[in-house]
């Protein structure tokens, strides 16, 4: 287990501040608008339709959480001068400023952020990340997309099942690569951030399709998608909780299309297409510097696919509450969910000072 709380070396030790790459440039639009009410809804406010906010209420650093409840607990324990605190089909999102800092930090680093809801699983998501995206590089008045915008910094926080013996419950998974069983995906085209993804992608195939009846009617067609976190804001999270002495793991992450069959749980009266998922992807080799599939859960791999084929930067970090291998549950994880917030509240901070202004092109 490498442990960020335990003095030992990151991810990406071999430079403490690496500069950005073009290593995965930002999609160019189909089209840069301007785009039909029906494509982009407003309301009568001129606010966007499902989350119900304006783009002047939207910090471009952002704290992502399914739990609406999840969202007003931080803004109500972790931002101060709140701006904006709105509720609209139970996506509750909340802009203020956080200030928090590691142990050997000699100042506090003020943040103005955001917090909103993602819903539960990837097609709630979805909804949630265009808007987001809509709102920071369209003008909504013209309804054409900007010559330029900032770039996001957004960050899971988020709960999820234990995949290795060796984690323990309450551990914090930072996610270096998402596997996406969610299929939302497939629907957008966005390049391989790496070699990494096309390997993945075809070897996690290919082990589906050996765990699957041949008489099932979805045999071979289970076809997973690969994403990668952004390294420097792994880079950032790693630090963090080290600064904060919380014991992480970095690992892969598997993003399910639902909480039952699709990790691997068989309570219904229908067999799953693929029994016991949860062991078969613990136990695959992904050969990435000693990681293993560490966590399973809903909403990482879209987060990352979409956002980092837009050229914004995502990650994920999420606490273990259930263990797969030992079918234990933690039910008393608030703590642990509040030591990954304050580590992805000061990777953000520390991340907006590194790069204070940095901009896309539309």
């Amino acid at each position: 287990m490498v442990n960020a709380g335990s003095g030992k070396q990151g991810p990406m030790n071999s430079q403490p501040h690496p500069e950005p790459s073009n290593r995965h440039p930002a999609a160019l639009p189909s089209n840069a608008g301007p785009y039909s009410a029906s494509d982009l809804p407003l309301d009568e406010q001129g606010r966007i339709y499902h989350l119900q906010v304006k783009p002047e209420q939207i910090a471009p650093d952002i704290l992502l959480v399914g739990d609406p409840g999840r969202a007003e607990f931080i803004g109500s324990t972790f931002l101060r001068d709140v701006e904006l605190e709105h509720e609209h089909r139970g996506l509750v999102t909340v802009t203020g400023i956080s200030e928090l800092s590691g142990a050997p930090a000699t100042i506090i680093s003020p943040l103005r952020a955001s917090v909103t809801t993602s819903g539960m699983g990837a097609p709630s998501l979805e909804i949630v990340l265009n808007e987001l995206v809509a709102l920071n590089e369209i003008d909504l008045q013209t309804r054409r997309r900007k010559p330029s915008f900032p770039r996001l910094h957004v960050i899971r926080v988020g709960t999820s099942g234990a995949l290795q013996t060796s984690t323990a419950l309450g551990t914090p998974i930072i996610t270096s690569y998402a596997i996406g069983l969610d299929n939302t995906g497939l629907l957008y085209e966005a390049p391989y951030p790496d070699e990494a993804c096309r390997r993945l992608e075809a070897e996690l195939a290919d082990v589906l399709r050996q765990h699957s009846s041949s008489a099932s009617r979805f045999y071979g067609k289970i076809q997973p998608y690969v994403a990668r976190a952004e390294p420097l804001l792994v880079q950032a999270l790693w630090e963090a909780a080290a600064s904060l002495g919380v014991a992480a793991k970095l690992g892969l992450t598997v993003s399910n299309s639902g909480f039952f069959a699709p990790q691997g749980r068989d309570i219904a009266r229908l067999r799953p297409s693929i029994p016991d998922l949860d062991s078969i992807l613990g136990e695959f080799e992904p050969r990435l510097n000693g990681q293993r599939v560490e966590n399973m859960e809903m909403e990482a791999s879209f987060l990352l696919y979409f956002l980092g084929g837009l050229g914004h930067w995502a990650a994920a970090i999420c606490t273990t509450i259930a263990h797969r291998r030992t079918d234990a549950f933690d039910s008393q994880y608030q703590q642990a969910i509040e030591n990954a917030i304050r580590v992805a509240l000061l990777a953000l901070a520390n991340l907006r000072r590194r790069y204070p202004d940095a901009r896309l092109s539309g």
